[in-house]
């Protein structure tokens, strides 16, 4: 299967052709349900196929983040040349500084920075319920179209059946006999963010309903679980799987954090306080304060749900929220029986060579731990 990305695809150039707007955002965390209920195509900035980020690095220096770099290289080079707007949260400084170099140097005609909570009890979704207030103006500002709670609602419920649809294609790595990889999982979490969800929903659907009536896969030595947040390159994963393990699941921003619980509606919500409160209290990453207790268990609560073996985490060079974590969660995971590796990555791969010679050795020392 090809990994559909979010540069120079088919679906993108049939939604231009068709005079329609399209807007990219940066992070999970910016409800895509609001750009959608205004008519507009939402998709993911990435870094992929960046090979070269020297006109990246004039703004940005080899000292930050090797995501965000590639990101605005790509920016730059012309190859999201197609886009309307822009969303961009206060995720990271590095993600700040990607923003603030694209509203300096970008030919959107909307770039927009929202503040998002750093915990979710009630004061923090009343603040974020006024933050997707400005989203929506500026969303119905640049389509030119009023974004009704009916729309929002319909969003809400096309969106809700792509999370119904993720997490019944990760059930497919479970058990003893998988019938999908975590190269195939990825590919299509990313695919996701870069085509109309009606299509998607369509095309995972019948994807799922083929692959149930696959062969098991058998040759593998070892069930993994990748933690990181910028794995957005499908090739990354298959370079564990070409040595021997199986990625079953993933708490990685391109993938099961992106889309996996609903967004809930209580009684006397509006669509945005439902959004809100429900974005806030997805599975958190280390932006959000005093919650590393709450991540733990959502990590574990995974290896648990799909048998891993091994925890392989990816730090990415330079990261400045996810570079220390490993140190956190490396003794409570050895506390549970899981063996954990750390590996640091730049965006632009060019050690694939090393991270498969390690990627051999885990595997072979988890299959040892069977026996």
């Amino acid at each position: 299967m090809k990994t559909t990305i979010a540069i120079d695809n088919e679906y993108i150039e049939s939604w231009k052709k068709e005079g329609k707007k399209i807007v990219g955002t940066v992070c999970c965390h910016i409800p895509e349900e609001i750009i959608h209920a205004a008519g507009m195509l939402p998709i993911r900035i990435r870094g992929t196929e960046c090979t070269d980020d020297r006109d990246g690095e004039l703004w940005m220096t080899g000292y930050t983040c090797g995501f965000c770099r590639a990101c605005l290289q790509n920016l730059i080079g012309g190859k999201y040349d197609f886009l309307d707007g822009i969303v961009v949260s206060d995720g990271c400084m590095f993600v700040q500084r990607l923003y603030d170099n694209w509203a300096a140097i970008g030919k959107t005609d909307c770039k927009l920075n929202i503040n998002i909570p750093r915990n979710h009890d009630q004061l923090a979704v009343n603040y974020f319920v006024d933050e997707l207030k400005i989203l929506k103006a500026e969303m119905e500002k640049l389509s030119g179209h009023e974004i009704t709670e009916e729309a929002l609602n319909a969003s809400i419920d096309l969106y809700n059946e792509t999370r119904a649809l993720t997490r019944e294609l990760y059930s497919l790595t479970k058990g003893k006999t998988p019938v999908v990889s975590g190269t195939e999982t990825l590919q299509w979490t990313i695919k996701a963010m870069s085509m109309p969800k009606e299509i998607y929903n369509r095309e995972l659907r019948t994807f799922i309903d083929e692959a149930k009536n696959r062969e098991p896969i058998k040759n593998y030595g070892a069930r993994l679980m990748m933690i990181g947040s910028a794995v957005d390159d499908p090739e990354y994963v298959r370079i564990f799987e070409e040595h021997g393990g199986l990625m079953v699941t993933d708490y990685n921003c391109f993938g099961t954090r992106y889309l996996w619980h609903d967004v809930s509606r209580k009684n006397g919500e509006s669509p945005l306080e439902s959004i809100a409160r429900s974005y806030l209290e997805k599975l958190t990453c280390p932006r959000m304060t005093d919650l590393h207790d709450e991540m733990y268990e959502d990590m574990l609560s995974l290896a648990k749900e799909y048998d891993v073996d091994g925890i392989v985490y990816v730090r990415l060079k330079n990261c400045c929220l996810w570079g220390g974590e490993s140190l956190f969660f490396y003794d409570k995971f050895e506390k549970e029986g899981y063996k954990m590796m750390t590996l640091e990555k730049e965006e632009i791969t060019t050690n694939a060579g090393q991270v498969g010679v390690r990627a051999e050795a885990f595997v072979e020392m988890l299959e040892g731990g069977k026996e």
